[in-house]
């Protein structure tokens, strides 16, 4: 049956109509988030216990290297393609220099090789910096209550030539020391280990949100003082470009922005000032925030967490290390 003509009525368009059914938004969707999009944090433990629950972060447990492992066939089997190692370590085994960082049979070189035994598959990215093996809680060397840039470059050289030698795939250092990444890069290239990756933290800032983190590997207790003299000013974003663009200078594969959420502007804008890839890390207290949210009836863990995760993709982050992937991979399944 012919429907009779009728005159064009205002207005003419209407973007609802790409939002009118699930279809439709998923044919016309801008970004998309998939398992291997994401990074897995785990914390891991020299403790006897095999799971050690996070006070401060609920649903994290600090994990022995057999339960690191685990975790790591669950991450392959969810289509999470890496971990990221944090070691929480026996106060008796720090000291001013972070002896414990560069021990070839350490909490994190055996971790690295339990993961690579069991799940060789997934990518092991490695934290280089010295505040989980110092009494003073700080990335770097300390001298006459000062953090020392050079005596802490040849620290983390060598930490990172531990971790590469025992098999890890990624470098990330954390520590924010002025030729941090160049003097990594070279003891890679020396050791015959230059496919390692150099992840390198090249926009971290000196935050609030790391709390529960600091907690969960024991830097928190021993922490003296601030890490404003080496993490970057929150006030500040065109000091972000001159970060990466040195990091990349001197052999950084890929990059960090640290924290999140409070630093999209940053992401956005090293992601598309340097087009190379570019993480986002979805740290700690972002974490513990949306769990407490949602243990008060607050927030829907599943729509919030997605949420959350396409927000670091629209502004143009290349993954995002999270507390939340595997949960929220299981929903993408």
């Amino acid at each position: 049956m012919t429907m009779p003509f009728q005159p064009a009525a205002f207005p003419y368009a209407r973007p609802r109509r790409l939002r009118s059914q699930p279809w439709v938004r998923r044919l016309v969707a801008e970004t998309t988030l998939t398992p291997a999009d994401l990074i897995w944090p785990l914390i891991v433990h020299d403790g006897a216990e095999d799971r050690q629950p996070v006070a401060s972060m609920p649903g994290v447990f600090r994990l022995s290297p057999k339960e690191a492992a685990k975790a790591a066939v669950e991450a392959r089997d969810l289509g999470i393609p890496m971990v990221a190692l944090f070691p929480n370590v026996n106060d008796g085994l720090k000291d001013n220099v972070a002896t414990a960082a560069t021990d070839p049979d350490g909490l994190i070189p055996d971790c690295i090789r339990a993961i690579k035994d069991a799940a060789p598959e997934i990518g092991v990215m490695t934290d280089v910096a010295l505040d989980c093996y110092t009494d003073h809680g700080h990335d770097g060397v300390l001298e006459d209550g000062r953090i020392v840039n050079d005596p802490t470059l040849e620290r983390l050289a060598e930490q990172a030539f531990i971790h590469a030698h025992a098999g890890a795939d990624a470098v990330a250092p954390s520590d924010m020391m002025d030729g941090r990444v160049q003097a990594i890069r070279e003891a890679l290239e020396a050791n015959a280990l230059s496919d390692t990756l150099i992840i390198s933290y090249a926009a971290k800032y000196a935050s609030a949100f790391y709390g529960p983190y600091r907690d969960a590997v024991g830097s928190s207790k021993s922490l003296t003082g601030d890490k404003k003299t080496y993490q970057m000013d929150f006030a500040n974003a065109e000091e972000a470009l001159r970060e990466v663009a040195m990091d990349l200078s001197e052999g950084a594969d890929a990059l960090i922005v640290k924290p999140g959420l409070p630093y999209l502007d940053i992401v956005r804008l090293v992601s598309q000032t340097f087009k190379v890839p570019t993480f986002a890390y979805q740290v700690s207290g972002e974490y513990a925030m949306m769990q407490a949210a949602f243990a008060n009836g607050w927030l829907d863990p599943d729509r919030a967490i997605l949420e959350s995760l396409h927000a670091f993709k629209r502004a143009g982050a290349s993954g995002v290390i999270s507390y939340f992937a595997p949960q929220a991979a299981r929903m993408m399944g």
